[in-house]
């Protein structure tokens, strides 16, 4: 794979929140590439850091170590003025659609205020550009004077995703945009996301924990746990041969959309650890159904498993973690 063919190139990324109570690894030594034109999925449970970790790849939170490489230039090495020019390239959709758009202001003043930010549109041709993205994401051009709470949840998520549009940005991360709205309403906006990706050729992060919905959408998925990455690698291959005992159970708890259809269901013990303390060695043994004694001394190093799919477990090969994979 040629360097060119990547547009984000996450490493070590790392993000501590110093609290008075000792610190937070919300995200600890996170690495992962973003080729050009797909979209990467990152999942894993509340907690494990995914959010953190695709703010960080933005800098809207300034991550505490690591290189963030995009289109060939460290993100982390640019002043604020700088990174301006980088703001119109790297846009977010944010997972509520209630609370992420200013009630105060018209859709078109939402939609408009990047657009006047970055001067990209004046008077007659900002507002064609306004009524364009509103019908480019399904909704009525002439609703542009309305205000938020006029919309549903559905519609108003289509207005984020206009204002992330209106731009023109060539990455874009997804902060899981479809888990606040109803399962009819889910299918509706994850077919509208795909569709434009693939009408811009955008670079997506889509951040998710319901991994059903990634399997839909996302040509590469990157597994996180307690701030770190279990296991990565092209969807496909994910799915088919799942070789990390957390991504098993992920898995495993996804639906099926065969109701004659069963899996085997992989029940983790307890609860996610704290991130101010997490657990020695692999910070998944304390709820592995495979945690060996091994496991609590040594830190996984990441194991190529197939193509491009790597995992960090150092009981991947065994049989029975092999099993439990194949059976799901």
């Amino acid at each position: 794979m040629s360097s060119n063919d990547i547009l984000l190139q996450v490493e070590g990324l790392t993000k501590h929140f110093p609290t008075n109570n000792g610190v937070v690894k919300a995200v600890d030594g996170v690495s992962f590439d973003v080729k050009r034109g797909t979209i990467v999925g990152l999942v894993g449970e509340s907690g494990s850091g995914k959010t953190t970790a695709g703010r960080c790849t933005l800098r809207l939170i300034e991550p505490s170590a690591g290189r963030l490489m995009f289109d060939g230039v460290d993100l982390r090495t640019l002043s604020e003025r700088e990174m301006r020019v980088y703001r119109r390239r790297l846009q977010i959709v944010f997972q509520d659609p209630y609370s992420s758009l200013n009630p105060r202001l018209r859709v078109e003043d939402i939609i408009g205020e990047a657009i006047d930010t970055h001067g990209l549109a004046k008077g007659t041709a900002r507002r064609d550009r306004i009524a364009e993205l509103l019908s480019r994401v399904g909704l009525n051009p002439d609703h542009a004077r309305r205000f938020p709470h006029e919309f549903s949840g559905g519609q108003r998520q289509r207005i984020g995703i206009a204002r992330a549009l209106a731009v023109e940005p060539e990455f874009i991360v997804a902060d899981e945009p479809v888990s606040a709205l109803d399962v009819s309403v889910q299918a509706q906006v994850l077919n509208l996301i795909q569709d434009l990706q693939q009408s811009f050729g955008l670079t997506m992060l889509f951040i998710a924990h319901d991994l059903s919905v990634v399997e839909y959408l996302c040509d590469e998925v990157v597994v996180m746990y307690l701030g770190r990455v279990m296991e990565k690698g092209p969807s496909r291959s994910i799915y088919a041969k799942p070789r990390h005992p957390y991504t098993q159970a992920l898995l495993s708890a996804a639906p099926i959309p065969d109701p004659k259809a069963s899996r085997q269901r992989v029940v983790l013990k307890g609860d996610i650890p704290s991130p101010m303390n997490p657990p020695s060695g692999c910070v998944f043994r304390t709820r592995c159904p495979f945690a060996i004694a091994e496991c609590a001394q040594v830190v996984p190093a990441f194991d190529t498993v197939g193509p491009e799919h790597q995992v960090a477990c150092i009981r991947h090969g065994d049989p029975e973690v092999i099993s439990q994979g194949q059976q799901l």
